[in-house]
């Protein structure tokens, strides 16, 4: 009975203890629904992402229900620009982040802390701009990224700068420092990108005989780019060295990415009167000297379409940077070098009527490239044909740019030779 007793009587006295610990866990679990509920209305929301340019210059748009508190940096190993921001909730189309242009890849997610966007570059690249905007219509805010093909020593150069302040800046204060024009490079060395055009699935014009334009422009560049290498003054990189598939723009962001002193794309096309024959020296305009000159502009132009990527006028902003930011020095200097161009090749081979010409080749487009396209002759003409086949005639025209790239470096670089 006493057992029972004294085992009623704590029994009693355990009723309130047990009442105190099962508020405490009502409070705890509200306590946590309540800060769960909370920071799932805290979550910053990204409503749309936009990406607009090509492989030279990309501008990247992405929207916010309000403004975010953001942090970027640099990383290479691959070239990459991070931002961080707060936890976010992400309702954006998988097709705009698809890759394209400059930008190889396009990660999100959160990380737990926060939340991360990932762009990869297709190659080094700066950011020229970064900054966060409130919504014309002021409803939200927005990121607003710029970048640009740069070479590995620019990108270098910006991690170095990050180094030396912080691993992680608001974009405002890294905006006025990256990407804010050209780094000085004493040891440059006078560098000639050659693009040999088409290539791959695009095997471009072909001639009387079954030539083909691809094989034609690699052979010659290659024999081109060991003439030039044998002077020993130069830096010399190809567009392409194999039968490959490359964008129009993609062969700007090479000579871009080498920081080229000048771009020389090679190409021996067709024409429809079978009389007309020899050399052209090209340089770009946004109007073209003559019919013959546009319509050769054209057919150029459309190469991308061959890998089923038709390129589409974007909006104004985006011609912009790809037509009227071509620079008057540079364009001054693609009509030194052309110049110069005509009069060797006057010398060793036989050159179309009229042989200096321009139109809107969009792979003479790099704002600061000094750049020409070189037609050695018409495969439609069956003497011009066989004339680019001649081991003994391809020697002879090399030849001629290689003293024409020796006197335009002479002058641009100031050193004789461009040493």
């Amino acid at each position: 009975m006493g057992l029972v007793g004294t085992a009623n009587k704590g029994h009693g006295a355990a009723r309130p203890l047990l009442h105190a610990v099962c508020a405490l866990l009502l409070m705890a679990a509200f306590l946590a629904f309540a800060t769960a509920s909370h920071a799932t209305e805290a979550l910053l929301g990204a409503t749309g992402y936009k990406m607009a340019g090509d492989a030279t210059k990309m501008r990247i748009v992405m929207n916010f229900d309000r403004e975010p508190d953001i942090k970027w940096f640099l990383l290479r190993g691959p070239n990459r620009l991070v931002v961080d921001l707060p936890r976010t909730r992400f309702a954006i189309s998988a097709r705009d982040v698809k890759a394209r242009g400059l930008v190889k890849a396009v990660r999100y997610g959160d990380l737990g802390q926060g939340s991360r966007l990932i762009l990869t570059g297709k190659g080094p690249f700066s950011v020229d701009k970064l900054d966060v905007l409130k919504n014309d219509d002021g409803k939200g805010y927005r990121i607003a990224i710029d970048m640009s093909a740069a070479s590995a020593r620019e990108f270098d150069a910006a991690l170095a700068n990050q180094a030396l302040t912080t691993g992680s800046t608001v974009s405002t204060d890294k905006g006025s420092r990256v990407g804010t024009g050209p780094i000085s490079n004493p040891g440059h060395r006078f560098t000639v990108v050659i693009d040999p055009g088409h290539g791959g699935i695009d095997g471009g014009a072909e001639g009387l005989h079954g030539t083909i334009e691809k094989n034609v422009t690699l052979a010659f560049a290659t024999e081109l780019r060991e003439r030039l290498a044998a002077v020993g003054s130069y830096d010399v990189f190809m567009t392409r060295d194999k039968d490959e598939f490359l964008r129009l723009d993609d062969r700007v962001r090479i000579a871009r990415q080498h920081e080229a002193d000048l771009l020389i794309s090679i190409h021996a096309d067709t024409i429809s009167v079978k009389g007309i024959r020899g050399a052209t020296v090209y340089t770009v305009s946004d109007k073209a000297s003559d019919p013959e000159a546009q319509a050769l502009a054209d057919r150029e132009n459309l190469s991308d379409q061959f890998a089923g990527m038709e390129i589409k006028d974007d909006n104004k902003e985006v011609t912009d940077i790809l037509i009227d930011l071509i620079r008057r020095e540079t364009h001054n200097f693609s009509m030194s070098f052309a110049h110069t161009l005509v009069g060797q090749l006057s010398t060793s081979v036989g050159l179309i009527n009229n042989p200096q010409r321009s139109a809107g080749f969009k792979v003479l487009k790099a704002p600061d490239v000094p750049s020409v396209l070189v037609e050695l002759g018409y495969l439609s003409n069956a003497k011009d044909e066989a004339q680019l086949l001649d081991a003994d005639w391809r020697s002879k025209a090399a030849q001629s740019i290689t003293n024409a790239v020796a006197l335009f470096a002479s002058a641009k670089m100031g050193t004789g030779a461009g040493g």
